[in-house]
């Protein structure tokens, strides 16, 4: 299979990198990490959640920031929502794109949102619903797509069956999980390929985690099957809370490195990501967990 010519890039350290950090970010802080992501080319920035501030208290601002946010043509800016409460909250404030969050193992569907499988997507129906009738786009994500904290491996026919009914809701893209980072480039290509029966290939969305280090090689596993959208995190914000200690989301500047080395197209300016990157961690007094971003910080140090 020929690999993609380019690839979206789907930037989620906003949201899911940082909802669970242990200490308060300002809203200005996250404001301006979403404006310069969005300024050094990335097309889609994942802005917040509009989730109960009694669950995710790091997403209590998701009003403000997306008031505050300035929006930059061409780029989207979804947000998280769980419900129809979220949705409308998310409306209200301007909203244009949102994700709604499913789970391909029943057990760590009931432990992390409290709703089987099925009572999930009860749950997105009138959601997806309503989204399409204000003209509002609507992303589903699947977590567990390769291997759950609770079941161990998940077979990959149980990711098709949530992805398959997710498209049919109206979902225009399918964000597929390695949760724990257990995935290696075999097992996400036997996922691919099984949901791929039911959802177009050009619909579906890589989601890793680089918890056993394999991440990049998982991605280039997805792209030689056709996949040419993958989410990452900048700075690789957002460790894993079911390993202890372990790596979370790929990281952004770990991805563009990838692709630009593959000669493969993003628009995004691994400088410019890079800086964001520098910007964040200093706010939250820390090194970015990016590999490339740690070599380039050398080189400039040098």
């Amino acid at each position: 299979m020929q690999l993609p010519e380019r690839v979206r890039i789907v930037e989620v350290g906003p949201r899911d990198g940082l909802q669970n950090e242990p200490q308060s970010v300002p809203t200005a802080t996250k404001v301006e990490l979403i404006e310069r992501l969005a300024d050094a080319g990335l097309p889609a920035v994942e802005a917040t959640a509009f989730v109960s501030p009694k669950w995710v208290p790091q997403m209590a601002d998701h009003a403000a920031v997306m008031q505050t946010l300035r929006r930059k043509p061409g780029v989207a800016y979804p947000v998280l929502v769980p419900n129809m409460k979220g949705f409308e909250a998310a409306v209200a404030a301007g909203v244009q794109e949102i994700a709604v969050f499913g789970a391909a193992s029943e057990t760590f569907s009931r432990k992390n949102i409290n709703a089987s499988i099925a009572e999930s997507l009860e749950r997105f129906a009138p959601v997806c619903e309503a989204a399409r009738a204000k003209g509002v786009r609507v992303r589903g994500y699947i977590s567990c797509v390769v291997g759950c904290p609770y079941e161990g491996e998940v077979a990959p026919a149980a990711v098709a069956s949530v992805a398959a009914k997710l498209y049919a809701m109206g979902c225009y893209e399918m964000s597929l999980g390695d949760t724990i980072g257990t995935g290696t480039p075999g097992k996400v290509k036997r996922m691919i390929d099984a949901v791929a029966r039911d959802v177009p290939v050009g619909k579906l969305a890589v989601h890793l985690h680089d918890t056993y280090g394999q991440a990049l090689a998982n991605l280039y596993a997805a792209l030689e099957l056709g996949v040419a959208t993958a989410d990452s995190s900048v700075a690789g914000l957002g460790g894993c809370p079911y390993a202890k200690g372990a790596s979370g989301n790929v990281a952004t500047e770990d991805v563009v490195y990838l692709l630009d080395g593959l000669g493969i197209e993003t628009g995004v300016d691994l400088a410019k990501v890079f800086d964001a990157g520098r910007f964040i961690c200093a706010a939250l007094g820390r090194e970015p967990a990016s590999k490339v971003a740690k070599a380039l910080a050398a080189k400039r140090a040098a």
